[in-house]
């Protein structure tokens, strides 16, 4: 009798993590599609087929500095690229507007994640297709991090920028295409991160929009939110049709500004 409650108790305990693993995956799929009638109500999202990829750490070393690239087909009409961090307070990271000097086959850049979650990238084409493609990332925290620099140092750094050339870029690049890492100074704060010596919370002042033109032809327009990570990095591909001109808008309406004759700082 104590042999077959001391095993029934077992099966029970290890049925335990099972259950709690499913319950998990019921709100995780619950809670993608609230987000996905909220943000994409009235389209039909197709899951993806090679037409985009979406890659993440399966366990992020830093959970306020998540890496994440997106590949696209290069043959397909690219008119604008969703990222989604289902269980970050404010999942939809950043919405990519791309331009006529685009080459939009690979955007890579850096999140917060606030919690085990499902990421999604949304492509949406200019001849009105949806193609969907989700990946699962274990961090949790990311949004609450404090900032990796002293407040005083990243104000005084507040706007600028450096861009650097990427020597190996994505392939199916066509001809004449440069692929470059924008980098932007800027601490991205969203009101939950609290200051270590005051005990207060830091007001959000976060990078909400960023415009990069070739000459006078659009590459893209980054609508942002409080989801991307502190100093932002977005790595993309254009065609040159003059010097780079960047302009960064935050919460605050500040904006900065900078053009570049080639890799320099701004």
């Amino acid at each position: 009798m104590t042999s077959r409650l001391f095993a029934l108790a077992l099966l029970l305990v290890l049925a335990l993590p099972l259950q709690g693993r499913a319950e998990d995956q019921t709100a995780d799929a619950a809670r993608w599609q609230d987000l996905r009638q909220i943000l994409f109500a009235n389209h039909t999202l197709a899951p993806a087929k090679g037409q985009i990829a979406l890659e993440a750490p399966d366990r992020a070393m830093d959970a306020a500095l998540v890496p994440v690239t997106v590949t696209l087909d290069p043959g397909l009409p690219l008119k604008a690229l969703y990222l989604v961090v289902d269980n970050n307070p404010a999942p939809l990271v950043g919405t990519f507007h791309f331009g006529p000097a685009a080459v939009p086959v690979q955007v890579k850049t850096r999140v917060r994640v606030d919690a085990y979650t499902h990421m999604h990238a949304v492509a949406e084409t200019t001849d009105g297709r949806w193609f969907v493609t989700d990946r699962y990332v274990k961090a949790a925290g990311g949004c609450s991090a404090p900032a990796t620099k002293d407040a005083a140092l990243a104000m005084e750094r507040l706007g600028q920028m450096r861009l650097k050339t990427v020597a190996e870029g994505p392939t199916g690049l066509p001809k004449g295409a440069v692929t470059a890492q924008l980098l932007i100074s800027h601490p991205n704060y969203n009101g939950m991160q609290m200051d270590q010596v005051t005990r207060n919370y830091t007001p959000a002042r976060f990078v909400r929009d960023v415009t990069v033109k070739s000459g006078d032809t659009l590459v893209f327009q980054l609508e942002a939110d409080i989801s991307l990570s502190e100093d932002p990095a977005i790595t993309f591909s254009y065609q040159p049709k003059g010097p780079l001109s960047v302009t960064v808008r935050d919460s605050t309406d500040a904006t900065f500004s900078h053009v570049f004759q080639g890799d320099d700082k701004g």
